[in-house]
């Protein structure tokens, strides 16, 4: 058992009507104080708008680097939002991690809840509403500074302090970092997926690699992008 972070914030809240007609979102989220109860779907008190694309058990638990601020502030000057976590939608907002230190199939205990690392998160244009910036989910793509989520292995109690213990890295050549490159760079090498798809995907980063192998060809990001 080995501490590889500590949780600087712990952050939840309901889905409301979103900027476009029609649209839900709970990417708004606020600090919680004390212990939080984590079960199978994720924070007690936290929603997800659209559960087509967010939330379920694969992503339970979504984190952000709390380093990644600093190059988003310097970015964006003027974004009030970036002043304190949660400006992305995280749950968790973490210190001492970030995507190359997070591999898929980590084993993680944070509190008494136990997790492990299912997927990197694919950004979407419901954060180029939020930070009133048109391009803003392919920047934070492009980037790599995208967060990843948490599937809940053994519901739990955690909260802000709690340190990350990292359990068991049974794919530690494969950190969210290196996947979320191969899918920014549209890589359809077919060695390097065959490998890709021996690792424990969820089931949408299976079907998503799986095209790619099978069409030879990355997928259409318009819709998720830009909406």
């Amino acid at each position: 058992m080995t501490q590889i972070g500590r949780v600087r914030a712990v952050l939840a809240g309901p889905a409301r009507l979103y900027t476009r007609p029609g649209s839900r979102s709970a990417i708004a989220k606020s600090p919680l104080t004390g212990p939080v109860d984590v079960h199978a779907l994720g924070l007690a008190g936290d929603e997800q708008g659209d559960l087509r694309v967010h939330g379920g058990p694969d992503k339970a638990v979504h984190c952000y680097a709390w380093r990644h601020y600093a190059h988003w502030r310097g970015a964006l000057p003027a974004t009030p939002l970036l002043q304190a976590p949660g400006a992305f939608g995280e749950n968790l907002s973490l210190d001492g991690l970030d995507e190359h230190g997070a591999c898929i199939g980590d084993r993680w205990q944070i509190g008494s809840a136990l997790f492990t690392v299912s997927q990197g998160r694919q950004p979407c244009w419901k954060l180029n509403d939020r930070f009133e910036v048109p391009d803003m989910a392919r920047r934070v793509q492009d980037s790599g500074r995208a967060g990843w989520y948490l599937r809940v292995v053994q519901p739990g109690q955690l909260q802000a302090g709690d340190n990350v213990l990292l359990l068991a890295r049974p794919h530690a050549d494969w950190s969210i970092a290196r996947l979320l490159r191969l899918i920014a760079e549209r890589s359809c090498a077919p060695d390097v997926l065959d490998e890709v798809l021996s690792l424990p995907l969820p089931p949408s980063w299976e079907r998503l690699f799986r095209r790619r192998r099978e069409q030879g060809r990355a997928e259409d990001w318009a819709a998720r992008l830009q909406g």
